[in-house]
């Protein structure tokens, strides 16, 4: 749970003082910056962490942190914010003073491991560049729009979606550079629908993958390096005024390309198709060149750069699930689909003499998204709940443009934004 990337902000392992854009600009806070936090005869020392949408009247603090006790895990992690807290007012106190320190304080935060945003290594002139482009292209990757304009174009994200095949009579592998010649038509063919518009980002989905499929904790100094483990990532989205900013959320795994381009390159062909449709890892033939790694468009590959699990306590060990393998320091891993519950529910299936059929089992972040925001499932049976999702109308592909024939599908996100809150010329203007 201390590596869970907190929704929002995208820490890890530590609490901080999230404050405002202004209030960062006006007093010449950077992140990471330690504040010294006082009200009345109390005084906390905490580092600084700037939060799009955060109130600039107000600093927000995690309590639960900086805990003295022999724990392998959370012992003296973070920071203790209780000498702030009263019991006439535990959850806000107000007339706080902040004063800010000539110290900082490293911070874990995943939000920026695969973007270009950081100004201090841009060219003269291009300091805002990489942050424009990203602002650009979040309608391309978190497809949303208001629940007026989806009532007046129910078709919109088709039309979107369309723009990018050459012909519509022509199919995925016509315009692909990656052009097999799989036969999906045949058995149960495994597929994933995520509702954007029902997702809230709680990274139950994330946790829970964690756990099902033995995944490693890395520590901070190494989220720091960009090597965390997770097989599923939440990515968070800022556009508009970054003290009332539009927030858009997107729940990214390995998402089982059909044209995968991660097959074509690997040396040993560690990564391959299986003939339900699922890419597939070979823990035990890879050598750990990351050449699929590098040809992911949606950086979903993870790389075990060290041993994780050689000094885990033998109760911890345990705890491991036995129907998935531990992988090895040089390895590349990422999500399996659950293949282990879709092997035990065929086992089943078949010692019971009858066809898989849906519901008979489900994949770990499924079952445990509190917003029933996952469909899984077999995609040519038309009654499956996933193909029932994939056959609505706000269905799309991310980098549908790239001709990879992803088995994970999004449905477009739909705000139902009270007309009070919102002026009528935003309305629409996700297009």
């Amino acid at each position: 749970m201390q590596e869970i990337p907190k929704p929002i902000t995208s820490l890890t392992w530590d609490n901080a003082a999230l404050i405002s854009m202004k209030v960062a600009k006006k007093l010449n806070i950077k992140n990471g910056q330690m504040l010294e936090i006082s009200v009345g005869d109390n005084t906390i020392n905490i580092p600084a962490f700037i939060t799009p949408g955060q109130n600039q009247k107000s600093i927000t603090l995690e309590l639960g942190y900086g805990r003295k006790f022999n724990g392998r895990i959370g012992n003296e992690v973070g920071f203790n914010v209780y000498p702030l807290r009263s019991s006439d007012s535990p959850s806000f106190i107000l007339n706080g003073s902040i004063k800010v320190l000539n110290e900082t304080y490293p911070l874990a935060s995943t939000q920026d491991h695969h973007g270009l945003e950081d100004d201090k290594y841009a060219a003269p002139g291009f300091d805002d560049l990489a942050n424009k482009e990203a602002q650009s292209r979040i309608p391309e990757l978190v497809k949303q729009s208001t629940f007026d304009y989806y009532k007046d174009n129910p078709d919109w994200v088709q039309k979107k979606v369309e723009q990018h095949k050459p012909d519509k009579n022509r199919s995925w592998a016509d315009h692909s550079m990656y052009n097999p010649d799989w036969d999906y038509s045949k058995g149960p063919q495994w597929g994933m629908s995520i509702d954007l518009t029902s997702c809230t980002s709680c990274n139950a989905c994330s946790i829970a993958c964690q756990s099902e499929n033995n995944i490693p904790v890395v520590g901070k100094q190494q989220v720091m390096n960009g090597r965390e483990m997770h097989w599923i990532r939440i990515d968070n989205y800022f556009a508009g005024d970054p003290d009332n900013p539009e927030v858009s959320t997107q729940s990214v795994a390995c998402v089982h390309c059909e044209l995968a381009p991660c097959e074509s390159v690997c040396p040993v062909a560690a990564t391959t198709h299986s003939s339900d449709g699922v890419n597939q890892m070979t823990y035990n033939r890879c050598l750990g060149t990351r050449y699929c790694a590098n040809n992911c468009p949606y950086k979903v590959r993870k790389f075990n750069f060290y041993n994780y699990t050689k000094d885990l306590p033998e109760v911890v060990q345990m705890a491991m699930n036995p129907d998935v393998s531990i992988r090895f320091r040089g390895v590349m891993e990422k999500c399996t689909y659950c293949y282990q519950r879709i092997s035990s529910a065929r086992i089943t299936a078949e010692n019971e003499g009858r066809e898989i059929k849906d519901g008979d089992f489900q994949v770990a972040c499924q079952q445990s998204c509190p917003a029933d925001a996952i469909k899984f499932g077999d995609i040519n049976d038309p009654n499956s709940e996933v193909s029932k999702a994939k056959r609505r109308n706000r269905d799309y592909a991310l980098l549908a443009h790239l001709g990879t024939a992803p088995r994970t599908t999004y449905l477009a996100k739909i705000r139902n934004q009270n007309p009070m809150l919102v002026s009528k010329s935003q309305n629409g203007s996700y297009q």
